[in-house]
């Protein structure tokens, strides 16, 4: 990206949220809306101290949240910090809208649902992905030359992400817990993503991904 070009741009951090509890509503069959962990609350403190503190800190101009309680929940301290509300944002919900169960990937790995989700892939990945990029964009455009924090879901990151690099595959990687997928977006439409799956707040404050033990 040229100088020029770099001074115009904004940039788009994308965070995937905390590591949520494990929810099973199969019995009265309600949407599945998990809050966050003990840990994820953990992973997210330590994402704000991190960006507001941390070395690279720079102003923030607003941040988003998908509809979502673990993804509010993961930029709510970051948000509290900065004083600013928490914008939702419903385009960038993770693609699992509807079901009443929702088992963390840690302990979905491995077991036969997880061979059956792998096979299935996402509903309508195209349908998702445009929703995605719809929403990213709106974001963009509505905060030019500022920097903006979107916490969402490791399918929205990765379809983005799989958007902007050409790559067919929606679902071409894993976004881990609360991990920094930064992207420069120029006024003239060009994207560049800069960094995928930043994880040095976690490391830094030794804060782990998960507790989950097989």
């Amino acid at each position: 990206m040229s100088g020029r070009l770099a001074l115009a741009a904004m940039e788009l951090l994308l965070v995937r949220h905390g590591l949520p509890l494990r929810v099973d509503n199969s019995a009265s069959g309600l949407e599945a809306d998990p809050a966050l962990s003990v840990l994820g609350e953990r992973q997210a403190e330590a994402l704000a101290d991190w960006l507001v503190g941390g070395p690279a800190a720079t102003p923030i101009a607003a941040v988003y949240a998908s509809p979502k309680l673990r993804a509010q929940g993961t930029v709510a301290p970051l948000a509290q910090r900065l004083g600013l509300e928490v914008i939702i944002e419903p385009r960038v919900i993770e693609y699992d809208v509807g079901e009443n169960e929702y088992i963390p990937i840690e302990e979905l790995k491995g077991t036969p649902a997880w061979a059956e989700m792998l096979a299935a892939g996402i509903p309508d990945p195209e349908v998702f992905q445009a929703q995605v990029v719809a929403g990213m964009e709106a974001i963009i455009a509505a905060h030019p030359g500022g920097r903006v924090v979107v916490g969402c879901h490791g399918g929205v990151v990765a379809a983005y992400l799989a958007h902007l690099l050409g790559i067919s595959e929606p679902m071409f990687f894993e976004a881990h817990y609360t991990s920094v997928n930064r992207v420069m977006a120029a006024s003239s439409g060009e994207r560049s993503v800069v960094s995928m799956n930043e994880l040095a707040h976690l490391q830094v404050a030794k804060v782990p991904l998960s507790d989950y033990q097989k």
